[in-house]
């Protein structure tokens, strides 16, 4: 593959923006084995081999099992996940691939029965954010790489 700009060295500024979306989520009180769900579904449903590196290693080190990362994409038929983690992962594949059907009221009601607005409002955010980079990934043909030093 051919090298591609990389957005972080020509415009900063941009990458900063990305930053305090993922302060926010840092501060916030997303769970972070909630987040790692979000950020490493979303990023296999959009094919983001880097975002999948970078985010199932974190989750290990967070304390995630194999097992569990590697169903992942079987969530449904996996028997791992809590009802709690299944929602979040209907979630995260309804807004991800949004141009289906969005979130559904179904699961937006089932949201609601199981979160407050704030946690709802976290989630989302995070599956926008996760987006959002996945796109910057792929489009700029980000390299994978042993260790990742980004400063959050």
């Amino acid at each position: 593959m051919k090298s591609r700009i990389q957005i972080e060295s020509i415009t900063p500024d941009a990458y900063k923006g990305m930053f305090r979306l993922e302060n926010y989520l840092k501060m916030s009180s997303l769970d972070i084995r909630h987040k790692h769900l979000i950020y490493i579904r979303a990023s296999q449903l959009n094919g983001c081999a880097f975002c999948i590196d970078m985010h199932t290693k974190e989750a290990l080190r967070d304390g995630e099992t194999q097992q569990r990362l590697f169903l992942l994409n079987a969530w449904k038929e996996s028997g791992l996940f809590s009802e709690e983690e299944k929602l979040i992962i209907q979630m995260t594949e309804e807004i991800t691939l949004i141009h289906q059907n969005g979130l559904t009221d179904e699961t937006y009601e089932k949201a609601m029965e199981q979160f407050d607005g704030n946690y709802i409002a976290q989630i989302i955010m995070a599956i926008v954010t996760i987006n959002s980079w996945n796109r910057i990934s792929i489009s700029t043909s980000k390299p994978i790489m042993e260790e990742y030093n980004f400063e959050v």
